[in-house]
């Protein structure tokens, strides 16, 4: 697809940013300050608008092409809008999904450079990473010669990984040299999965960010009290390093809309949503925010509203839920009347936070018009507002029909917006945490700890955290931790095999099932169909490309 790119100055000016908030990176991207305000200093708050999904199958159903599409739309029927999307990850982009700037007239652009190295963010959040990881290492091999450590950390409770921004199946577990002590056990996680990443997302400013690094626990001593970044010296270098990182990018769809792809966790093993900064710096520039969160409404969606948004101060005005006929089918095991009962518990999943839902109806070209046609009737009995969106073929046109939609939703609601809504109370413990997303977003009978989760969460009560928000790390395939389990299942048990803790961005993650936070490559990576022409010009990044 051959695009004209907008001048990045251009695209700053149509949200009103002061040019001296901006820092070009050449003429199609740039850094912004996240404190930004408006010329007048007065202008309203901008409506945010969550796009989400059903659950999808293994290739996804579209979410980014159709936030993508419907931020065009809305830029094509007046509205003044902007994008707040999640930056992709080099595993995912050479493994099986390929890039992660939508499809087909629906992307983000550059696409080639926001798929890869980009404005070097997950590179900056990885060392700082490894860092930490290198001065507990630094401390071990001191300490073994000294016959102590300075924090006092215990070697065998080391709980800081190390990270890599690929997938690679091989560094799940690996025994590291302390230098002079016995060896010990680690793992690498994909940078994804990185606390300094959900930290990163989640921060509020400079100081919140040194704040958060500084009371990230990275092990414990044999009294049971954890150890801190702090305690080991590490805060400043950490901020040093991420100082730039922590300032929102500003690009471009295909069709000329502003966009700020900022942070990238994935949702099935961390909190799956873009940055903290760039959500609020949109929302004071622009009279529609499209943002999104990853995999299905019962990951993404909900870690959004449990997670992002109480520690961003926002709230959605409504949220759209991507639907596809592929995927209602694939559900209902080959059949979509059947199938469809899945999407009636994933609305029902949106409503029980008191939101409103549209149902984008990604169209692929092999749809039959009376499947569609089943959806939009069902859609009608859910008393739920549907649009079809073309943005894919069609680029913005495609996603005008979707953007009527949402608007009118925003104007049904506009005197009495959406009040946040959580399905539990922040004072609740964790295990009732869990169970209240087993039960009523998953459609559980109840959970399950093993011995060494029960443990875990023992001492992370004992040691004050065990009223913290809970994000499951599970499969994004089914409501249950087997990918297998299907998207109708019901009166299960899923299982914790582990809780660990994050303390800088404020929550603890609970692995349910056999989850990876390393995820490995595909029989088929799509790495094997990346080509770069003479001209410079890179191929197969893209599905289709």
């Amino acid at each position: 697809m051959t695009t004209r790119i907008r001048s990045i100055e251009d695209v700053a000016g149509e949200l009103g940013l002061d040019p001296r908030a901006v820092t070009t990176l050449g003429s199609s991207k740039a850094k912004l300050d996240p404190h930004a305000s408006p010329p007048d200093g007065a202008g309203r708050e901008g409506a945010l608008v969550l796009v989400s999904a059903i659950g999808p199958t293994r290739f996804g159903e579209g979410k980014t092409t159709i936030s993508i599409g419907l931020a065009d739309g809305l830029r094509r029927v007046g509205a003044r809008a902007c994008l707040a999307l999640r930056e992709p990850s080099l595993g995912p982009v050479f493994g099986m999904k390929g890039g992660g700037t939508g499809g087909g007239r629906a992307q983000v652009v550059p696409a080639d450079d926001v798929n890869l190295h980009f404005t070097g963010d997950l590179h900056a959040i990885g060392t700082a990473h490894n860092l930490l990881a290198a001065m507990i290492d630094s401390e071990l091999h001191f300490g073994a010669r000294d016959g102590k450590t300075a924090s006092g950390i215990d070697p065998a409770q080391v709980t800081w990984p190390r990270v890599l921004d690929m997938n690679d199946r091989a560094l799940r577990s690996v025994v590291l040299d302390a230098g002079g002590r016995a060896q010990r056990s680690s793992r690498f996680d994909i940078t994804a999965a990185s606390e300094v990443m959900a930290t990163l997302a989640l921060a509020g400013s400079l100081d919140d960010l040194r704040e958060r690094l500084a009371r990230t626990v990275v092990g414990w001593r044999e009294d049971g009290s954890p150890v801190t970044a702090a305690d080991m010296g590490a805060t400043e270098a950490m901020v040093a390093l991420l100082r730039e990182a922590l300032r929102p990018n500003l690009v471009q769809t295909a069709d000329g809309t502003p966009a700020l792809v900022h942070c990238g966790p994935f949702a099935n093993i961390a909190h799956g949503c873009s940055s903290v900064l760039a959500t609020r710096l949109a929302l004071r520039h622009a009279e529609v925010v499209v943002t999104e969160a990853g995999f299905g409404f019962d990951l993404g969606g909900e870690k959004f509203l449990h997670l992002k948004a109480p520690q961003a101060g926002v709230w959605p005005r409504c949220v759209v839920l991507v639907t596809t006929v592929r995927a209602l089918v694939h559900h209902g095991g080959g059949d979509l009347e059947r199938g469809l009962a899945h999407l009636d518990r994933q609305v029902a999943n949106v409503r029980a936070f008191g939101l409103p839902v549209v149902l984008a109806l990604n169209v692929f070209a092999n749809d039959a018009e009376g499947d569609l046609a089943v959806i939009e009737s069902h859609a009608r009995d859910l008393d739920a507002a549907a649009a079809r969106c073309t943005a894919f073929a069609e680029g913005g046109s495609g996603g005008v029909a979707l953007a009527a939609a949402v608007r009118e939703q925003l104007r049904l609601n506009g005197d009495d917006p959406p009040r946040p809504q959580a399905l539990y109370q922040p004072d609740d413990g964790l295990v009732d945490k869990l169970r209240s997303l087993a039960r009523r977003v998953y459609g559980a009978r109840d959970v399950a700890l093993t011995d060494g989760a029960q443990a875990d969460l023992e001492r992370l009560t004992g040691a004050g955290f065990g009223t913290l928000p809970v994000c499951v790390a599970k499969t994004h395939l089914s409501f249950t931790d087997d990918p297998k389990g299907g998207g109708l299942a019901t009166d299960f048990t899923p299982t914790v095999n582990e809780v660990r803790l994050a303390a800088g961005a404020g929550f603890v993650v609970a692995l349910m099932g056999r989850i990876f936070t390393m995820p490995g490559l595909p029989r088929e990576p799509a790495a094997r169909n990346v080509k770069v022409e003479a001209s410079g010009r890179i191929r197969g990044l893209m599905q289709g490309s």
